[in-house]
């Protein structure tokens, strides 16, 4: 079973370690089975930015970035490199050991789900 660290722009949080994660499932989805704040104001369907994430570690475990995304990767607040979007990473094998940064959500006008 797949490894996800999430580690927080904002340093007052603690990062959360979650194991034995599915394959087949979204960055987005681990965060929101797993209690960890990530905005996501157009549901999970890659129609905005709001739970843009920082890839640290594991990106050739996740499905690749399309055009679609980068567009939307494009309009996020402080776009890096590794900048994806959570709904869009998909976890592609069992064993990956990805390490996301979420930026700070005090910033990003939205909401949970």
């Amino acid at each position: 079973m797949a490894t996800v660290k999430f580690t927080f722009e904002d340093k007052t949080i603690k990062p959360i370690t979650v194991e034995d994660v599915e394959a087949d499932i979204s960055i987005l989805e681990v965060a929101e089975e797993n209690d960890v704040h990530l905005n996501h104001n157009c549901g999970g369907v890659c129609a905005c930015s709001t739970c843009h994430v920082y890839v640290e570690k594991g990106e050739g475990f996740l499905e690749e970035i399309s055009d679609k995304e980068e567009d939307f990767v494009d309009r996020a607040i402080n776009p890096r490199l590794e900048s994806r979007l959570g709904c869009q990473c998909i976890i592609l094998e069992e064993d990956a050991t990805i390490e996301v940064q979420i930026p700070d959500q005090s910033k990003i006008i939205g909401h949970e789900h």
